[in-house]
């Protein structure tokens, strides 16, 4: 009776230490989601289930390009994957279906060479906003049926729960992601 006994409380403790591993690593650094819906099709779509990464922007503010989750600015409990298009202290512009970038580096502008669209996929409307040093602008890739910054604003940092890394499912399109370059 002893060595079981002795055998059920190791396997308890190995049992113990694993969900508190595994609550740690979900909670501070990696979470699965589920992505939901169209608006990033065609580089995501409905079904796809994606890692992300909750310590880089511990350490490092999000790129632009870079594919994040976040809150959904009006219900918290809800999440969106969308694509930083803007950074703080930007004034972004949408005219003609051109994406265009004001910053200290480029006063002048510069035109967003999205190379991850498709190019039959335009960014509708005109839209004119000026980013506060502590909020982004985020698209998502299917532009004409995304829910995005173009109708609730600017995004706060503190929305941004983390960085998509790899899409795991489904299978045949496993994918580590990295932001683009922008030329």
């Amino acid at each position: 009776m002893r060595k079981f006994f002795a055998s059920f409380l190791e396997v308890l403790e190995i049992a113990v230490i694993a969900v508190v591993a595994v609550f740690i690593i979900r909670t501070y650094f990696i979470q699965p989601f589920l992505v939901s819906g169209s608006s990033m099709t065609p580089n995501f779509s409905n079904g796809n289930y994606v890692l992300v990464d909750e310590l880089t922007y511990r350490f490092r503010p999000p790129e632009r390009g870079e594919v994040v989750v976040l809150h959904d600015p009006q219900d918290y409990s809800t999440y969106f994957i969308k694509r930083i298009i803007g950074l703080p202290n930007e004034r972004v512009t949408v005219k003609n279906d051109v994406v265009t970038v004001y910053n200290a580096a480029h006063p002048q502008g510069f035109v967003l060479h999205e190379t991850y669209l498709p190019s039959d996929v335009p960014t509708t409307g005109t839209y004119d906003v000026t980013l506060s040093s502590s909020t982004y602008l985020l698209f998502g890739d299917n532009r004409p049926a995304s829910y995005d910054s173009r109708s609730w604003g600017p995004l706060p940092a503190s929305d941004i729960v983390g960085l998509v890394r790899v899409r795991l499912w489904p299978l045949n399109d496993l994918t580590a992601f990295a932001a683009p370059t922008y030329q």
